[in-house]
């Protein structure tokens, strides 16, 4: 019997990317909805985060917290998938899988919550710049429908809800790259599931 995988996440959050990847695998999986203030912050989800923080998954007795880790772990957990590349191809696999989860998630999280670096002091952020981030990550994308070899995989995940969110809150311009490459990734039979299964968990308004 396959162990059970169960995601703790909630529908507002960098979750997303996890209930995402969790469709793109094909396996059956249970969620678990956590509130803001409440139940992140319960000792029972405590022994599971201890940052207190969704997403988090749980593999039978394994335990895969942040979401670029849970997508790389899911790839190689279910290969039949095929969302990771061969071993010996993996070289971009890992480079824009990491660098969408480092650089540019940091660089876009400062930028919104309108955080300046001193002068001089982009080297010691580790991004440099908000403008160096996104020129790399145009590179990436530009003229693909992939942003690592010629088929989908778990970096698209990450790197893909990263535009996506960024074009859609406007901390990342709208360049034709970008837009293409997003245009791919939204119409993904995953996404498109993922996406209303989290909106349908969404808080109603009062």
């Amino acid at each position: 019997m396959a162990a059970a995988l169960t995601l703790y996440t909630n529908p507002m959050s960098r979750g997303r990317i996890a209930r995402w990847m969790m469709e793109e695998i094909g396996q059956p999986y249970e969620v678990d909805y956590l509130g803001y203030g409440g139940t992140l912050k319960s000792e029972e989800y405590l022994a599971i985060n201890p940052m207190g923080k969704v997403p988090a998954l749980r593999h039978g007795d394994l335990v895969v917290t942040e979401c670029a880790a849970i997508c790389a772990y899911l790839a190689d957990a279910f290969p039949e998938a095929g969302l990771a590349p061969d071993p010996a191809d993996r070289a971009d696999y890992y480079r824009w899988l990491f660098f969408a989860a480092g650089p540019v998630e940091a660089a876009i999280t400062n930028k919104a919550m309108g955080f300046v670096l001193p002068e001089g002091k982009g080297r010691s952020a580790g991004y440099g710049s908000l403008d160096h981030v996104l020129e790399a990550l145009e590179t990436a994308v530009a003229g693909k429908t992939y942003i690592a070899g010629g088929a989908f995989s778990a970096a698209d995940v990450y790197a893909g809800s990263q535009i996506g969110w960024g074009l859609q809150f406007g901390t990342i311009p709208a360049r034709p790259a970008f837009v293409s490459y997003w245009d791919g990734m939204k119409t993904r039979p995953a996404y498109v599931r993922a996406s209303e299964l989290d909106d349908a968990a969404m808080p109603k308004p009062q």
